[in-house]
């Protein structure tokens, strides 16, 4: 018997996804700008950067991480626990504690680790984590890693993870949601999932990377929006290269959880920390995000104005308030070709294919900023209708009888 060979295994793999034209592709960015890219010598507009603020280049924020680079230097040097934990980092997670409402923060390196250090910090074998269908990738590898039983439940179905809920006495239960779905764009239903997982014992964790700078009062994100508390939601993970504009994650909650994940969380514990400069620059992106409320207004505006355009021209939307907004286009052979056709016409809507989305929900996910203009959006809307035509002129009529 001849052991299989792994790499010529993923070789193979790659192959297969190569032949069912699923496959992905690095492409290098020669430049950007608040609401543009450069790719291959064009310049593009950039539909699909999560810089929902416009804050990844705004000059207050780089100007922060110069400063700070001066004082710090460009790299942490160590683990928190190391000598890695400079004035920036705590200087960062009080800001982002206070602006979340809770006792306490702690930084992350990436979101993907946060998710993996708090779950696999509170669950091993016996316990049990119930989470959406629509999870992003990280809790669900989060939940495999720490060993627990898994259950997933119908997207945004409250009695689906009221079921799932149902477990012995003796495991511990956590309930994890995303706050804003990544592809879909729409939004949890965070009160109901919040009475479910008191109802049954359950703790409350949401991933609000989609939320945080773009929902509620102070951009404080989906719990701030849907008026969920630190009692009812006590754990709150988000990240900061989004709205943000910078890099990196944090997790917020008691003094007792994160306590706790200084000690267990082993994504925290066994990895440099980020760069006091960045955490410098991203306590200044924080207060703009926090009290700028013209920059989230106009983001606001843009996504309203997005919609009317698509309406205006029979696109059917996906339903989504939020910067995220997806157009189902079913087959990933149309939906490459589509993005093919924007990007030969100045736009950048890349296709989201299968395995981020399940078979036959291929999408382009269009995503909004502050810094796009009016004449911007309302171009994409028409050039976008015009591409749809050119490649089946009975598809936009069968698309909004799918959305209905």
């Amino acid at each position: 018997m001849t052991r299989p060979d792994p790499i010529a295994r993923l070789a193979a793999a790659q192959a297969q996804s190569a032949s069912e034209g699923l496959l992905r592709r690095l492409r290098s960015a020669e430049d950007s700008s608040a609401g543009m890219i450069t790719l291959g010598g064009r310049r593009l507009v950039n539909f699909a950067s999560n810089d929902y603020l416009g804050l990844a280049h705004d000059s207050r924020v780089v100007e922060a991480i110069r400063d700070g680079a001066k004082r710090y230097g460009v790299g942490a040097g160590a683990a928190h626990l190391l000598g890695g934990h400079h004035a920036a980092h705590e200087e960062l997670e009080h800001e982002l504690a206070r602006w979340t409402g809770r006792e306490r923060a702690l930084l992350f390196s990436t979101g993907y680790m946060a998710n993996l250090g708090v779950v696999s910090a509170l669950l091993g074998k016996g316990d049990r984590c119930v989470q959406d269908k629509l999870n992003h990738a990280s809790l669900i590898d989060a939940a495999r890693l720490a060993g627990c039983d898994l259950r997933r439940f119908r997207h945004a179905d409250v009695e689906g993870a009221r079921r799932q809920l149902d477990a012995p006495e003796r495991a511990a239960l956590l309930l994890a949601t995303d706050g804003v779905f990544s592809m879909d764009g729409d939004i949890a239903p965070l009160p109901d999932l919040a009475r479910v997982a008191q109802s049954s014992g359950a703790t409350l964790m949401v991933d609000d990377a989609h939320g945080i700078g773009v929902l509620g009062a102070s951009g404080a994100g989906s719990l701030e929006q849907a008026d969920v508390s630190a009692i009812d939601a006590p754990i709150l993970m988000a990240t900061l290269g989004k709205a943000l504009g910078t890099f990196g994650a944090f997790v917020a909650g008691s003094a007792e959880l994160i306590d706790g994940l200084v000690q267990f969380a082993r994504s925290h514990i066994y990895t440099t920390a980020l760069p006091p400069a960045l955490a410098a620059a991203t306590r200044v992106a924080v207060s703009m995000a926090r009290d700028d409320d013209e920059r989230r207004a106009k983001l606001h505006h843009n996504i309203a104005l997005f919609r009317a355009s698509a309406e205006a021209q029979r696109l059917a939307l996906m339903p989504s308030t939020t910067p995220i907004q997806p157009l189902l286009v079913g087959s990933s052979e149309e939906a490459s070709s589509l993005s093919q056709q924007l990007e030969k016409s100045g736009y950048f809507v890349p296709a989201i294919r299968p395995p981020t989305v399940p078979g036959g929900a291929a999408r382009l996910r269009i995503t909004l900023s502050a810094a796009h203009s009016q004449a911007q959006i309302e171009s994409l809307a028409s050039v976008l209708a015009t591409a749809l035509s050119k490649s089946d002129p009975d598809m936009m009529a069968v698309r909004q009888k799918i959305q209905c």
